[in-house]
């Protein structure tokens, strides 16, 4: 029998583990950080292997290109602007 625990476990609850490491991406998305940014924010804040962030994160973008393809252009726009700003 598996240890009662306050979040999901990947070993006692993948479904719900998963949906929570889902979540907590598109928290990361809502505050416009990088794949590679969510990962280690995750990894450090969550303690959720990074293996595990990106496997979410791949099967996120597999369902939702048209999504992602609008958020990394947003964010390249964000990118060049800022970058353009600080110029003058």
């Amino acid at each position: 029998m598996y240890l009662k625990h306050p979040l999901p476990c990947l070993h006692c609850q993948p479904y719900d583990y998963i949906r929570m490491v889902q979540h907590m991406i598109e928290r990361c998305l809502l505050l416009q950080m990088s794949r590679d940014d969510c990962v280690k924010a995750l990894a450090m804040h969550a303690k959720i292997e990074p293996i595990i962030s990106l496997t979410v994160w791949k099967e996120l973008l597999k369902e939702n290109k048209a999504f992602f393809r609008d958020y990394f252009q947003a964010r390249q726009y964000l990118n060049n602007k800022s970058k353009i700003e600080f110029c003058f």
